[in-house]
């Protein structure tokens, strides 16, 4: 009896533990039908990247400077009491009034002579003209007042003066048998070139003085083209007319 049921006993645990063996599996399988499909994969368009390049920022603005504090003003000095002034003696009226002046009748000035066409020389007379280059002028051995009196008029500055504002570029003649009155001068012949010819002259050897000249004389008062030239001469005569016969 013990032995039967002993072995009922392990019948009933074995048809427990199919039973539950077969309830797992059933589950089991029940478990696995029930899982859902795999979702879908769709793949995403690509990202396109762009590289970009950051400017530097700029700098910032140095910090303003606190202004400079201006130094305050100085005190104008206190103005000192001026001293006491002397009153001044009065003045003497030494002052004499003036005799009335005279009558004076006003003399009417003369018109002075107008320039003389003889003042400037053509170029045929020019030409013809004797130079001390030439030896003319009545110039002999051991006489030459042409080139003598050249080289005193060269070295002689107020002569040079006066003809470097008369000439103009033209030979300009001095004395005819007179001396000839220019433009803007107070009497006949340029002052300085009447005046130094007449003294070197004046001042010659009497023989010298006396030579006879034909014609005109040109003296050049330096060298080189553009020279001032004074000219003197007309017809027959001596160096001696040019103090006797003039008139001022």
């Amino acid at each position: 009896m013990t032995q039967a049921r002993r072995q009922s006993a392990k019948r009933n645990r074995l048809l427990t533990a199919a039973a539950s063996v077969a309830c797992h599996a059933a589950i089991l399988l029940a478990l696995v039908g029930a899982q859902p499909d795999p979702p879908l994969v769709v793949d995403a368009p690509p990202i396109q990247v762009q590289l970009v390049e950051r400017l530097p920022q700029p700098p910032a603005p140095p910090a303003p400077k606190p202004p400079t504090p201006e130094p305050p003003a100085p005190t104008p000095p206190k103005p000192k009491a001026a001293p006491a002034k002397t009153p001044s003696p009065p003045r003497r009226a030494i002052a004499r009034p003036a005799p009335a002046p005279p009558d004076v009748t006003p003399l009417l000035a003369e018109a002075g002579p107008v320039a003389n066409p003889d003042a400037e020389v053509s170029d045929a007379e020019l030409a013809s003209a004797a130079t001390a280059d030439s030896g003319g002028g009545g110039g002999g051995r051991a006489c030459n007042m042409l080139q003598w009196l050249q080289g005193k008029l060269r070295q002689d500055r107020r002569v040079q003066q006066a003809m470097a504002e008369a000439h103009r570029g033209r030979a300009i003649r001095v004395w005819n048998g007179d001396w000839v009155r220019h433009p803007g001068q107070e009497g006949n012949g340029l002052a300085a070139v009447r005046e130094a010819i007449m003294w070197e002259v004046a001042f010659a050897p009497e023989a010298c003085r006396a030579e006879r000249v034909r014609g005109l004389v040109s003296l050049s008062l330096h060298d080189g083209p553009g020279s001032a030239r004074v000219v003197m001469g007309s017809g027959d005569w001596r160096w001696s007319d040019v103090v006797s016969r003039s008139r001022r």
